[in-house]
């Protein structure tokens, strides 16, 4: 059954981040054919505004307690993020650590293609069930959507990585190597995996998938734009809302555990093998971490690393989390109002609407023609340019 707090939740989102796309992004588009750094920009602090939402709403109007242990991010530090998939919504929950821990505006995400065809920021609609869908503004946020097939997502990812690496934009790219949520059907597959491979079978994790992660640091090693990773275990130690189905029936959790484990760049190890040794070594104490915390106490005090203190203080994230509810909730009446008064807002509404269907139909999404106009204005070849 649905809630009306699941409702609210999920309607509030969905309000705010399409027309956020289209009268907050859109405007700044044409900038990209001028001038894509400042595009980026722009756009990275548009797209933070947004993603203070849900963590306003989680923690101020469904009481969620978000705790979080281990070592601290470094403010504006150049990482890649690497989490256990424990439900469909664990990206989204981050967002209430990097709010404290670190800036919203860094972070990038790699998402599956298939999420970026319905309008909005993040999650949420389709056939009321409601399925994760990524949108026009995940497009405009320049976030990496991939296939799920090495062959055809290897160029896009690299690509994609020179770019930021040749704009000298800082991010916090996250990766989930698991590739899907834990579930009982993934739980087997991954089983099963590991018996072909005689590896140790998981109940709390699945096993990693390596190319993808090693990669990534390879390419933002080289372009000089990583200074660490970051291994993040995520648990909720009560109700676990698997899907976005959960969060509309008004199952939000009550607590969300995150433990932190920093690696700097330098004691990483510098070939592909051994990084791919490294990252299976990190699911193994995931699994043995999230074995002790789901038996034990139900948190992860067990590690002997205590809460961290946040950069930013309480006052001023409850200060943040307060304007999110009230800029947005203005915003999204406002510009209805605006549509319904004057017949020059509505065409351009629906000039933006058929623009951001167009393009994706067309060209396959902003974030490449966002790279496109880059490679053509500063005349950097592609990956395939190298090829011929």
């Amino acid at each position: 059954m649905m809630s009306l707090k699941g409702i609210y939740f999920m309607v509030s989102l969905f309000l705010g981040s399409f027309f956020g796309s289209i009268f907050m992004l859109g405007p700044f588009i044409p900038l990209m054919f001028i001038t894509p750094s400042w595009y980026r920009w722009i756009n990275n602090r548009l797209v933070a505004t947004w993603l203070t939402l849900p963590v306003a709403l989680l923690e101020t109007i469904f009481r969620v307690k978000v705790i979080i242990t281990g070592d601290a991010f470094v403010p504006g530090e150049r990482t890649v993020i690497i989490m256990n998939h424990r439900t469909r919504m664990d990206w989204m929950f981050l967002w209430n650590c990097l709010l404290r821990y670190s800036y919203l505006r860094l972070e990038k995400i790699c998402l599956k293609s298939s999420l970026k065809s319905v309008p909005g920021f993040g999650p949420f609609l389709s056939n009321i069930c409601l399925t994760a869908v990524a949108g026009w503004a995940m497009q405009a946020a320049a976030y990496i959507f991939i296939h799920r097939r090495w062959k055809d997502d290897k160029s896009h990812f690299e690509n994609m990585l020179n770019y930021f690496c040749d704009i000298q934009e800082p991010l916090q790219l996250l990766i989930f190597p698991e590739g899907t949520d834990l579930t009982e059907n993934s739980k087997a597959k991954s089983n099963e995996f590991a018996e072909k491979n005689g590896l140790e079978k998981y109940e709390y994790v699945l096993h990693p998938r390596t190319t993808g992660f090693t990669f990534v640091v390879e390419c933002l090693k080289e372009g000089n734009n990583l200074d660490a990773i970051h291994d993040i275990t995520v648990a909720y130690p009560h109700n676990i809302p698997q899907t976005e189905k959960h969060l509309l029936n008004g199952n939000f959790p009550k607590e969300i555990h995150f433990h932190i484990s920093r690696y700097p760049l330098e004691t990483l190890p510098d070939s592909k093998e051994e990084l791919q040794v490294w990252c299976h070594k990190r699911w193994q104490e995931k699994e043995e971490r999230l074995r002790l915390f789901y038996e034990g106490s139900k948190s992860f005090e067990f590690t002997g690393k205590s809460v961290i203190p946040p950069c930013k203080s309480e006052f001023r994230v409850l200060l943040i989390k307060w304007m999110s509810i009230l800029y947005w909730t203005l915003f999204t009446s406002a510009m209805f109002i605006l549509i319904c008064l004057y017949s020059i807002v509505r065409w351009y509404f629906f000039i933006t609407i058929v623009f951001f269907v167009l393009q994706e139909k067309i060209f396959g999404g902003l974030e490449v023609i966002e790279l496109a106009c880059y490679r053509f204005l500063w005349k950097r070849p592609s990956v395939d340019d190298k090829k011929k």
